[in-house]
């Protein structure tokens, strides 16, 4: 099992500083939410986690290993990144874009092997698009491309799924569907997902662990009930709650006061 450490991680877009020596454990085989404001940093915190954008070195661990250690092959056989925009304008049909999770495990003149087309098939299976393997991906509904995406996430076989807002323009069926799907992963194959999310009571449901960022720092770090107070929502949402504890589930449940 692999988590991830980041050490005193500093970083700037220009002249606008994002980060300044941010430090923090993300537990292996747990589902954790980071959560925060428009511009606080939870985008752009994935992106180091995956070296999609540099980090300094000596400031974010897979495990034990900086990520500018890893190759490029390596280091996707470890992470999975699922961004915002996942929009596929070819014709590929729901298995070849699930295969290209592979990519990390073929040479570059070889063809799938009949083990990475059984792996792709398993990652459908898990994911419920086995059925739409023949579809064109542009002929699927935002909620059924969202899972063939998470399934290409799986057939990579990665230790770590990034997640970066995977139930945006999904309606609240399809939003809990996927998050429920991402949930039973974690449990049944033991991998470590983060997940950057904007509602606070899906988060409190489905998350193990919260990140609460605020203008590039960690304002707090904990269990769902740990983190989303009402005061500390006050403080970095400007939005006065009511938490409540939902009578089904047992997790806080975030009410906005609208007067």
């Amino acid at each position: 099992m692999t988590g991830v450490k980041i050490n005193q991680l500093s970083w700037s877009f220009g002249e606008q500083e994002i980060f300044k020596e941010l430090s923090l454990m993300i537990q292996p085989n747990a589902f954790t939410g980071i959560i925060g404001p428009n511009g606080s940093g939870k985008t752009t915190l994935l992106k180091q986690i995956s070296a999609s954008l540099k980090p300094k070195r000596n400031t974010v661990f897979i495990g034990e290993e900086d990520v500018l250690s890893f190759t490029a092959r390596n280091l996707a056989q470890k992470i999975a990144l699922v961004s915002q925009n996942n929009n596929i304008e070819y014709d590929f049909s729901v298995e070849d874009i699930i295969l290209m999770g592979r990519n990390p495990y073929i040479g570059r003149f070889e063809q799938e092997s009949t083990e990475d087309i059984y792996i792709a098939r398993k990652a459908m299976e898990m994911t419920g698009v086995l059925s739409l393997k023949d579809r064109l991906v542009t002929q699927l509904s935002g909620g059924e491309r969202q899972r063939v995406i998470i399934a290409r996430a799986l057939a990579q076989q990665s230790e770590i799924i990034l997640l970066d807002e995977p139930i945006s323009n999904l309606d609240i069926k399809h939003q809990v569907e996927i998050l429920h799907m991402t949930k039973a992963l974690v449990k049944e194959q033991g991998i470590t997902v983060i997940c950057v999310l904007h509602d606070l009571n899906l988060a409190a449901y489905f998350c193990d662990d919260l990140i609460l960022l605020d203008h590039g720092r960690i304002f707090r770090q904990g269990t769902p009930v740990e983190v989303l107070e009402p005061e500390t929502i006050q403080k970095v949402y400007g939005l006065g709650v009511t938490v409540l504890q939902n009578p089904v589930t047992g997790s806080p449940c975030i009410i906005p006061d609208y007067q």
